[in-house]
C-alpha cells in the first residue's frame, strides 16, 4: 500500500464519521476486519459488533471536526495520529479526542485490521 491508498482510506473513514453515516464507516472495512475498539480488549468477534459499535454514532454525537497525520506506514501497516472534536448530544458535552489508527488495507482498500488508542478530554 501507499501512503496515498492510506491517505484515502482514513480521509473517507474520518468524512463518513463526520457526516454520521456508520453504513459509509461501515463500508471502509472488510467483513473480516479483525477489529480493537480499545488496545486491551479483544477485538470484535465478527462483523455484527462491529456494525454494532457504529450503528449508535448518528444518535450519540454531532458537530464532528477532525485532522489526521499519517505517522508512518510501509505497504502493510499505517500508524495515523488524529484529533477531532464532537458534541455528545445526550449531554451536549464537547470532547475533544486524541488518537492514534493502526490499520491494515486489503488490495481493494478495504481495512482488515483496525486498532485504536485515545484519549478524551
Amino acid at each position: 500500500m501507499t501512503r496515498e491508498n492510506y491517505e484515502n482510506w482514513t480521509k473517507e473513514f474520518m468524512d463518513s464519521w463526520k457526516a454520521l453515516d456508520w453504513q459509509r464507516t461501515l463500508n471502509t472495512l472488510s467483513k473480516d476486519v479483525k477489529y480493537y475498539e480499545n488496545p486491551i480488549d479483544n477485538p470484535c468477534k465478527n462483523f455484527e459488533e462491529v456494525t454494532n459499535l457504529w450503528n449508535v454514532v448518528a444518535d450519540n454525537q454531532k458537530d464532528i471536526t477532525y485532522e489526521f497525520e499519517i505517522v508512518l506506514f510501509n505497504e502493510n501497516t499505517c500508524i495515523i495520529n488524529w484529533q477531532m472534536t464532537r458534541t455528545m448530544t445526550k449531554t451536549n458535552t464537547q470532547q475533544e479526542i486524541d488518537g492514534i489508527f493502526q490499520i491494515s488495507l486489503n488490495k481493494e482498500g478495504k481495512c482488515t485490521f483496525f486498532k485504536q488508542w485515545r484519549f478524551t478530554k
